[in-house]
């Protein structure tokens, strides 16, 4: 692919997520973009600036072989289907399959830490038969498994800042988190790299951070005191159900908080630096220089 720049794909190109890659892709001048989407009446923008946009419904098979054809490497990002069981699996094979069938060389999967059987997170097993997904079909592939988003710890400190308490089922786990940015970033970049075997890389933060370390950062970026208070899983889950939250909902977030008490999303991993050639965004530096919008959480409560 050295001779000519390769073409490649952004699935779900209308989120938040492959709307950042696509535009770091177009920065790069990385090849012949292709954006596909339910809806791209979303992507006229990028249609504008010379990025090919198709229609592509993972829930219609049929429409997938003509808008993955003529693509060399293909970015499937999980779709964001939860409550509905198979559901999701369903989705993501049917791209798999399609874009075999298209021709397609690579595909990179956005996936999650430790998705095996072990895993008590709820989305690990949607990730777990997809990677199997692509490891049964005949392309290369790259398992991009990020860790949690920073950005997710904007509420829920927000809401800590403001009740001067921090209510988890962690216990002493540590999570690398990291940020969206830094995720976007890892996958264009290893869209746009010449790499087409077989790999899993974990994306995470440059630490891992506990709940009493999250605290400590809530306390000193907001100028009040943030005390951790570890809680068992199923007081968590009561307490969410009480502020409003379906309890299917309030168990699947729990089961985020499982993962990290056993330990299953602390491991740090230097594969965004060698992907990117640039350091992740710590914690820290990331609520710091959100700091506005994790006081305006606070206030809003």
């Amino acid at each position: 692919m050295s001779e000519q720049q390769p073409t490649l794909l952004v699935t779900g190109a209308s989120g938040h997520l492959g709307r950042r890659v696509v535009e770091l892709l177009l920065e790069a001048q990385a090849g012949t973009i292709v954006a596909t989407t339910r809806t791209p009446e979303k992507l006229s923008d990028f249609s504008q600036r010379g990025v090919i946009v198709r229609q592509a419904d993972f829930d219609d098979p049929e429409s997938l072989v003509p808008a993955f054809t003529g693509v060399d490497k293909l970015l499937l990002i999980s779709t964001d289907v939860l409550g509905i069981p198979g559901k999701r699996i369903q989705q993501h094979t049917n791209a798999v399959k399609a874009a075999e069938k298209a021709g397609v060389k690579h595909v990179v999967y956005t996936s999650i830490m430790n998705p095996g059987p072990e895993s008590p997170i709820v989305v690990a097993h949607d990730h777990r038969e997809t990677e199997a997904a692509m490891k049964a079909s005949g392309m290369g592939w790259t398992m991009l498994r990020n860790n949690i988003y920073a950005d997710m710890l904007l509420g829920s400190l927000g809401q800590a800042i403001q009740m001067g308490k921090l209510f988890s089922a962690a216990g002493d786990g540590k999570a690398a988190y990291v940020t969206r940015e830094d995720c976007a970033r890892a996958a264009a970049a290893a869209l746009a790299d010449s790499f087409m075997g077989q790999r899993a890389l974990d994306i995470t933060g440059p630490e891992a951070v506990s709940q009493a370390d999250l605290a400590k950062i809530a306390s000193e970026i907001s100028g009040q005191e943030v005390t951790y208070i570890p809680l068992e899983v199923d007081v968590l889950v009561d307490n969410m159900v009480n502020a409003g939250l379906p309890r299917p909902l309030a168990e699947g977030l729990a089961t985020f908080d499982t993962g990290i008490a056993q330990g299953l999303l602390g491991d740090v991993s230097n594969a965004f630096e060698e992907l990117t050639g640039s350091k992740p965004t710590s914690v820290a530096e990331f609520l710091a220089s959100n700091r506005e919008a994790l006081l305006q959480v606070a206030d809003a409560h």
